[in-house]
This record gives structure tokens, sequence and C-alpha cells, in this order.
């Protein structure tokens, strides 16, 4: 297993973490994800530890809190080998401060998380989405306050614009506080709009990325295509799928599609192999949070490291899953002596 530094950290992550949304399966919504229990909870990280997987990624939301529950007494007895991240901001419980990134919200949930995973910290903790209702100042030193108490290591958020992210780090310089070293984004060969200006960001100011739903949500998995039957069973037909927007015309998804089963034929290698392959070598990518509902998944998704796709390879993907830009990055990219974009190759 291939591991990458951790933005402006000193701290070193697998290139493929495993995400355990499918954990717990409480709800509709999460139980169209997945219906892992402790006892396969506990042979899916097995797997992972024995690959070199140790980076493991949870919600507080997830499962009403079942998932971290799970994760907790699936890696009993292997703490000192594993990397927990976990994330708070959106809405857990009734009441007005049952949400957010405020003070309140925040210790009151890092509490909550801790005692379900049964650890005295959490390696990495995200911000699930950026709340515009609290001074980034109250979040950050908040953060900070739970760094400096032993209690969090490292600070990341999710689902940042470019703006709130470059406010927060502003912020953090400022004060001295703890800054984000990660940030934990949607992208995948579906919708790249992740490179137009996040990419760009974390390359100058060199904050990792965590990718999450790297398959746009299933539809990379290889049950898609042109000449093939749409599946009448899984997680994008049963509505679990956590990027419904991740849409593109039919055509253009198509011909994604197509180039991607051209080389899957070309490197003996499953589609969705191909899909997360072409992620680890975009700029800025730390790490690649996978799912798997049981353990073939996860054993396929695992090799999709060890081998590296050809730069024509990569190059025909790039081509496939290129789409039009909005404004302004189709006017940068006209003028890209003045507005270089990020150098893939």
């Amino acid at each position: 297993m291939e591991y990458r530094q951790l933005g402006a950290s000193g701290l070193f992550v697998p290139v493929l973490s495993f995400g355990t949304a499918t954990f717990g399966g409480q709800g509709d919504f999460f139980k169209a994800w997945g219906n892992t229990q402790v006892d396969e909870a506990t042979r899916l990280v097995d797997l992972c530890l024995d690959a070199g997987v140790n980076l493991f990624d949870t919600a507080d939301i997830y499962s009403d809190g079942a998932s971290e529950e799970i994760l907790g007494k699936a890696i009993q007895g292997k703490r000192d080998n594993v990397l927990i991240s976990t994330k708070a901001t959106f809405t857990f419980g009734q009441g007005p401060n049952n949400q957010g990134s405020s003070r309140f919200h925040l210790l009151k949930q890092c509490e909550a998380s801790l005692k379900r995973l049964n650890t005295d910290h959490i390696d990495i903790y995200h911000m699930h989405g950026f709340d515009g209702n609290t001074p980034v100042e109250e979040t950050l030193r908040t953060l900070d306050d739970l760094v400096q108490s032993g209690k969090v290591r490292y600070i990341a958020c999710s689902n940042f614009s470019g703006w709130h992210l470059m406010k927060s780090l502003a912020v953090s310089e400022k004060y001295g506080w703890n800054r984000y070293v990660a940030h934990q984004v949607y992208y995948s060969l579906v919708n790249r709009e992740y490179e137009w200006e996040l990419m760009p960001l974390g390359i100058d100011q060199n904050v990792g990325a965590f990718i999450w739903s790297p398959l746009a949500g299933g539809r990379l998995g290889g049950k898609y295509g042109r000449n093939k039957p749409k599946p009448t069973e899984g997680r994008v037909v049963e509505g679990g799928s956590p990027v419904p927007q991740a849409v593109v015309p039919e055509e253009t998804f198509y011909t994604i599609t197509d180039a991607l089963d051209e080389v899957a034929e070309e490197t003996g290698k499953s589609v969705a192999q191909v899909s997360l392959n072409w992620l680890l070598h975009r700029p800025t990518v730390s790490s690649i949070v996978i799912g798997a509902r049981n353990e073939e998944q996860l054993k396929q998704n695992l090799e999709s490291v060890g081998w590296n796709l050809t730069t024509d390879q990569i190059k025909k993907l790039d081509a496939a899953s290129d789409v039009p830009t909005i404004y302004p990055y189709w006017h940068q990219r006209q003028n890209l002596t003045l507005n270089p974009l990020p150098k893939f190759y």
C-alpha cells in the first residue's frame, strides 16, 4: 500500500481508506447503502489492515451514530494500528443547537463520537459542511481547543466552496490556530468540477484531498454502460446513492463508460478499478474513500492499487470525461498563459 503525506501535516495516510457509511443500516437512506453489523465489520476491518489500509472514515450522522459504534467495536484491540476520521456539523437530534459548527454543537458531538468510537482521540476531525451561521473564528477556535486538549489530532473540512476554505485558512493563519490539512470532496470521472477551483486551491495552500464517492455513487462500478441493461437492484436503484446530482447528459456518460471499457480491457482490470486508479494520478489526492457492502466488493476495490495506468490511457479518460466549464473557468482556459491549469503529467 502506498502512503502519502496529508497536506501541510506530518501525517501519512494510505491512498485507499475505508468508508463505513455502510455500517449500521439505520434509516431508509443509509439502509440502502448497506447494513453491515459488528461481525462482518470486523472482518472488513481485518481485510483492510491486511492490505495496509489503516484509515477508517465515518461520521456522526451515519445511521444516527450506529456507524461509529460498530466501527469502535470492530477495531477493539487494534486502536494503536488504525487512524479514525469522523465528522460533525449536520443535524443530530432535535433543537436549534443540535446542528452546525458552533462551539456548543462541536464540543457536544466530539464527546459523543469519542464515546461511540470507544477511543480517547479522533485522528482527523472533519467539518462535514460549511456553517454559514456560525462565525468562522468560533469554529476554528473550538477546533484548535480540541487539538490542544488531545481529543483531536488533525482538523479537516468537507464539501466547502473555495472561499469557505480560503477564509478558514486565513483565519487560522491570523490567530496561529491549527489549520485544515485536508478537504473531503466529491470527485469522479463523471463529475470533475473539483478541478476548477478547489484543486488549484489545494495545490497552492497544500491541502490534501480525501475523495468521497469516487465511483459516482455506484455509476462507475461497471454495471452501467451504453450496451448494458440497466440494473434493477443495487444502491443507485434503491435510492441510496450519495450523489443524486451526479448526472451528466446520457451521451457524455456513455462516452466515459466506453473509454472505461476500452481501458479495462487493455489493462485486464475492472471498470471500477480503472476509475479508482485514474483518481490516484490527480494532483492533491491523498486518499480515496472506498466503501463495500461485502467482502468481495472490498477485495475488488483493494486491487485498484499496485499498478498504474499509462499516460495514454489517462489522456483517453481525460478526453472522454471533459465537459464545458462555467464562468470564470472557461475564460481562464482561454488565457492559459495568465492562468495555467494544474499540470497532470
